[in-house]
């Protein structure tokens, strides 16, 4: 299977930081230096993923997960580390991509679905003009072309082709989530990032997304990394799982294992209080 990223030793500090940030916090401390006060929001934080494969991260609010794909993403600069992202034979060092590579990365190799639609959708255009300003970015221009794969995408996630002109801010929080997917999978990206995606959604929409989800990686070989503090995500999509706690990862491995055999105490008690 072919590896697509690599993280090393990635740490993301908020704040001037200090020399005690790093050995004066942790997982069975605080995230809080005490020195300068300064949050460490992840440290030496390294995994792999490979095409096709789904790894979740998952933790409590103020863990550090979102940290990561934020990161990753380019929505925030990281501290320290590297990330190298693999792609038809060549090797990307992502913390080093000046502006406008970062946002061709992000363009044409990337797609993110946040928790909050509105920070992934312009509201003040179409569902289907959303699609198209991303396919416009990435160098199509034709503009029946460009309108016939909204509509597919938007069908691909069960968005009625009739609401494809339709605003954002008219749509039900489980719709505005089909439109992100659709938008984020526009440019065939590699590799997703799907950041609490159901968080705050009724039970059965959450049910349809992560269907949809699963649908997607399934016929796109499309590689995700899932950001959620719920256990039941976690199981159903993810093959691996990072477990994260005052921005280290305190548990890492197959996520049967990881659920099934809790090997920390932190992660007992996750899994104990979904029972």
């Amino acid at each position: 299977m072919k590896k697509i990223l690599e993280v090393e030793s990635f740490s993301k500090v908020y704040g001037r930081g200090c020399l005690h940030c790093f050995d004066q916090t942790g997982a069975e401390q605080t995230n809080i230096c005490p020195s300068c006060k300064s949050v460490v929001a992840a440290h030496d934080v390294s995994f792999s993923l490979h095409q096709g494969e789904i790894l979740g991260i998952m933790g409590e609010s103020g863990s550090g997960k979102s940290t990561v794909v934020k990161c990753l993403y380019f929505d925030e600069e990281p501290t320290a580390g590297r990330a190298t992202f693999f792609d038809n034979g060549h090797q990307h060092s992502l913390f080093d991509l000046n502006n406008a590579q970062q946002r061709h990365m992000k363009n044409h190799s990337f797609g993110m679905v946040y928790q909050n639609p509105h920070l992934g959708l312009n509201f003040d255009i179409s569902a289907g003009g959303n699609i198209a300003e991303r396919l416009l970015m990435y160098g199509d221009n034709h503009y029946e072309k460009i309108r016939s794969k909204a509509r597919g995408l938007l069908s691909r996630t069960e968005v009625l082709p009739e609401r494809m002109d339709a605003i954002p801010k008219t749509f039900s929080g489980g719709m505005q989530q089909r439109v992100q997917i659709a938008k984020a999978l526009a440019t065939d990206p590699p590799l997703l990032f799907l950041d609490e995606v159901t968080t705050g959604l009724d039970l059965s929409v959450q049910a349809a997304i992560l269907d949809l989800i699963l649908e997607i990686q399934q016929e796109l070989n499309t590689a995700m990394i899932v950001v959620t503090h719920d256990l039941g995500v976690i199981r159903l999509l993810a093959g691996r799982t990072l477990v994260m706690k005052y921005g280290r990862v305190i548990e890492s491995g197959l996520t049967d294992q990881i659920l099934e055999d809790p090997q920390h105490a932190y992660t007992q008690r996750l899994v104990a209080s979904a029972l």
